[in-house]
């Protein structure tokens, strides 16, 4: 039997291999993106609290818990001013990612085109590719700030067959947060040729400096058109729990629900519980969270730095992109070759970091490498005193 041609291009991801990798050499996994601390220790309590119970031990209500989607529509209204029907307007998924894979299955016929920001995470495209569609990539561009968006090239990409813009902000791997005025612009593409936007912002919270976090379906004429995903996992660093969320117009909700519930129907029952109490957490939280970010941020782009990288400074996200190209003048090898030089770099460092080229189709990738800095800052300075030595 042949496989699936659409997957043929889609094996083991790099995540789970570079996380095989550390595990072998004993490394300090920078690569992939989980925190090496648990959540807050309410909310822990709160899900075992649940289970004790028997609150969400069977099966949960195929679009969620009331209470969840409750707190969702709260959360919604609260940091942004959107209104949403919790019964109507909000569905629970298995994590950020079926919600992506349910929205693309729903909305993406097959020779519809999808347009991506590249680089971008990995599921875009196998989703893509599951629904038929047709991914195109409208890359950022690096630069001394971090990573741009070009609006004509945004604009450019635009055809008769493009049905849906994947929004991914704030955005990774590159860190970037994309302004109003860029928002403004994409609006006002997808008013103009009647396109739909699904808007990956698992990283909401995680914006750090004067740029702030502002959801597209917020802009004039884009709640109609416009599919909101987020989840629990990075904000409360609970990522094995798989709680994420779709809030729109009740019409795209049912659709996305439509395929949901041949997916995972229902996952997280007592978790659910947990993470409805979590979303109304004072705001106090929310800002200590940033907070610590962004001094963990701060140590990784100051060692990286020191370390002989340049350093593309992330406003969001808990990712960190760097160019090895530098390095080449202290005579590391492999330093155009972003997937090469993270094999090495366990043996030669003990650090684990992830290509970025795994996430373009275009070769402008090839140089940069991410690390992740959700980690405790004991691990963040093992793992920089651990680099100073590349080119020793």
């Amino acid at each position: 039997m042949s496989p699936n041609h659409r997957l043929s291009a889609f094996n083991t991801t790099i995540f789970a291999e570079m996380s095989a990798l550390a595990a072998a050499t004993d490394a300090i996994n920078l690569g992939q993106g989980f925190p090496d601390t648990d959540g807050p220790p309410e909310i822990r309590e709160a899900a075992v609290c649940a289970i004790r119970e028997g609150r969400g031990n069977q099966y949960p209500p195929g679009p969620g818990i009331p209470e969840l989607r409750q707190s969702i529509a709260h959360h919604q209204f609260h940091w942004y001013g959107l209104s949403y029907d919790p019964e109507a307007e909000v569905l629970v998924t298995a994590g950020a990612t079926e919600a992506l894979a349910a929205a693309l299955l729903a909305l993406v016929e097959p020779g519809d085109e999808v347009l991506v920001l590249e680089p971008y995470y990995d599921s875009y495209a196998a989703c893509i590719a599951l629904a038929g569609g047709t991914r195109v990539p409208v890359t950022l561009h690096a630069g001394a700030d971090g990573f741009t968006l070009d609006l004509d090239e945004l604009r450019a990409a635009v055809t008769r067959h493009t049905k849906v813009i994947l929004l991914n902000t704030p955005h990774n791997p590159t860190g970037t947060v994309l302004a109003r005025d860029e928002l403004s612009a994409i609006a006002e593409l997808a008013c103009e040729h009647d396109l739909l936007v699904i808007s990956d912002e698992v990283y909401e919270h995680l914006v750090y400096g004067n740029r702030q976090h502002l959801p597209i379906a917020t802009l004039p004429g884009m709640r109609e058109r416009t599919l909101t995903i987020s989840s629990s996992g990075k904000t409360f660093s609970f990522t094995g729990w798989k709680v994420g969320w779709v809030t729109g117009t009740p019409e795209l909700v049912a659709e996305v629900r439509s395929v949901k519930q041949f997916l995972t129907y229902v996952s997280s029952g007592p978790f659910q519980y947990a993470i409805a109490e979590a979303l109304r957490l004072p705001d106090t939280y929310f800002k200590e969270l940033r907070d610590e970010l962004a001094g963990k941020r701060d140590l990784m782009v100051t060692g990286l730095r020191e370390a002989g990288f340049t350093v593309l400074p992330p406003r969001g996200t808990y990712f960190v992109t760097a160019d090895i190209r530098p390095l080449a003048a202290a005579g590391v090898p492999q330093c155009e070759d972003g997937p090469a030089f993270c094999r090495s770099l366990p043996e030669r460092s003990g650090v684990v970091a992830i290509p970025n080229s795994v996430f373009y189709d275009s070769t402008e990738g090839a140089p940069f490498v991410r690390f992740a800095f959700c980690k405790r800052r004991d691990t963040l300075d093992k793992a920089v005193r651990r680099l100073r030595n590349l080119g020793r």
